[in-house]
């Protein structure tokens, strides 16, 4: 090889990339018991990703959403990301619904938000005030290629959720938005 420094170089820069892609385990948590205590305020299909996706949202969350638009501190948004059944031409089955037929969780993925985050947490790794981390749906984190802050740094304007609006949305159905009104 003409460049082995330069190779063993791009390597080392590259490797946390894929490492920590979907985020940052150490520093956003799984949140045990979600799907019992947090609100679940949508189901979507990701058809670009064939994939079906439950959204989530804490109490910190929902409350906070009710107050103004954007998330407080403490507030987390959980994905559970659902492999679809698939048809002889692998393609997703669409129920009557129009949602894809699920057949089995493939990933959980988990958006936090802090005000302060611990300084080993890089700021590049997060977008705004929110944190990622993909998990295996048994909890234990997940290798993700998937680069979350590339995607979610773009929707400012939506507080970084791909989601802003269906949230919205379930509040003011389910909740009240004194801002609404």
């Amino acid at each position: 090889m003409k460049y082995p420094l330069k190779f063993i170089a791009i390597l080392f820069a590259v490797l946390p990339l894929y490492a920590y892609g979907g985020g940052n385990p150490e520093f956003v948590q799984f949140p045990l018991g979600y799907e019992k205590s947090f609100t679940k305020y949508a189901t979507e299909n990701r058809a670009n990703q064939k994939q079906v996706a439950k959204f989530y949202a804490n109490l910190a969350m929902v409350a906070s959403y009710t107050q103004g638009s954007k998330a407080a501190p403490g507030s987390v948004v959980v994905m559970e990301i659902y492999s679809p059944k698939m048809d002889a031409e692998n393609k997703p089955i669409v129920g009557s619904d129009g949602l894809f037929e699920i057949d089995s969780l493939a990933a959980v993925a988990v958006m936090e938000n802090k005000d302060i985050w611990n300084e080993a947490y890089s700021a590049k790794d997060r977008t705004g005030h929110w944190g990622f981390a993909v998990y295996n749906p048994d909890g234990t984190p997940k290798d993700n290629d998937l680069n979350c802050v590339q995607c979610h740094t773009p929707l400012q304007n939506q507080d970084y959720l791909f989601t802003y609006q269906k949230l919205i949305d379930y509040v003011e159905k389910h909740v009240g938005n004194p801002l609404a009104q």
